[in-house]
């Protein structure tokens, strides 16, 4: 086994995912345990991944999906907009230069090519504390991620889209409904989802019913996982969330997909939720 970095692909931050190159890793590349380098060159299928998410306009010409836009800040105050503005880049620039310098090794990849068979999409699903490293590691997938309806979430959505994320607005406690059906629409038309499931305000490793729901309506697996860096501080917040040093070592741990029936009732649906507990609980130990 040897260690080779990750590298984000070099390119100014798009007004749009889908102005930039979108690229899939290649599932060949990374066997089972194996250290994995997330270069551009090893990310093939980019043509098909921009074309997800897409609505045709006429005669081939396709605009992007809503998920895939800077939000409006009209209704924003000047000094609310360079707040937003200038949060969005700082955090895509600290999130960019620590992941570039990280070296991921992952276990567990044979689970994610079973929940991605067929060109199926995944619905990626972690604990919130590990947002910070899988936002880089899983970037330029087109993955739909909610985010809210607030102040926070403006900036938040801006500097997951630079890393070529969607995002679908509202929240557990803010917009949930609307978000989820739009979720629904990208999912069903080939798009990954995301949910760090204890998100956004607890409890900590909690896990809620939302990916769940998801893939009850899609049909689309749910994959846990995490990522665990060697070195990192833990903030004083309600989740622990772990910003690692740069040059750390970090592991990718996948588990096995989880699949929810269509037909799935309320205690079905509660003892998935329950499987999915027990999985990203297995993660941690």
């Amino acid at each position: 086994m040897h260690d080779t970095r990750a590298r984000a692909p070099v390119a100014r931050a798009p007004r749009t995912l889908l102005s930039r190159r979108a690229f899939l890793l290649d599932s060949r590349a990374v066997p089972h345990g194996m250290q994995v380098s997330l270069d551009e060159r090893e990310r093939p299928g980019g043509d098909a991944l921009r074309a997800r998410g897409q609505k045709r306009v006429g005669d081939g010409e396709r605009m992007p999906a809503r998920a895939d836009c800077f939000a409006d800040l009209s209704s924003y105050s000047f000094k609310q907009r360079l707040i937003i503005h200038t949060a969005d880049l700082a955090f895509y620039a600290l999130i960019n230069f620590v992941g570039r310098t990280t070296r991921f090794s992952v276990e567990g990849w044979q689970h994610w090519e079973a929940a991605t068979e067929g060109g199926r999409p995944p619905i990626y699903t972690s604990w919130h504390n590990s947002v910070f490293l899988a936002t880089y590691f899983w970037r330029g997938r087109g993955i739909a991620v909610m985010t809210s309806r607030s102040f926070d979430g403006e900036y938040i959505a801006r500097f997951i889209q630079r890393f070529g994320y969607g995002a679908p607005r509202g929240s557990s406690s803010r917009g949930a409904v609307g978000a989820l059906v739009e979720m629904v629409k990208l999912v069903r038309q080939g798009r990954p989802a995301g949910f760090t499931i204890d998100g956004p305000r607890g409890p900590r490793h909690v896990a809620k019913m939302g990916a769940v729901l998801l893939a009850k309506k899609t049909g689309a697996p749910v994959l846990p996982f995490s990522v665990n860096p060697e070195r990192y501080y833990a903030a004083p917040s309600w989740d622990g969330l772990q910003i690692p040093y740069p040059f750390t070592r970090a592991r990718v741990l996948i588990a096995p997909p989880i699949y929810v029936p269509s037909d799935a009732d309320e205690a079905a649906l509660a003892a998935k939720r329950d499987e999915l507990q027990r999985a990203l609980d297995s993660l941690d130990d």
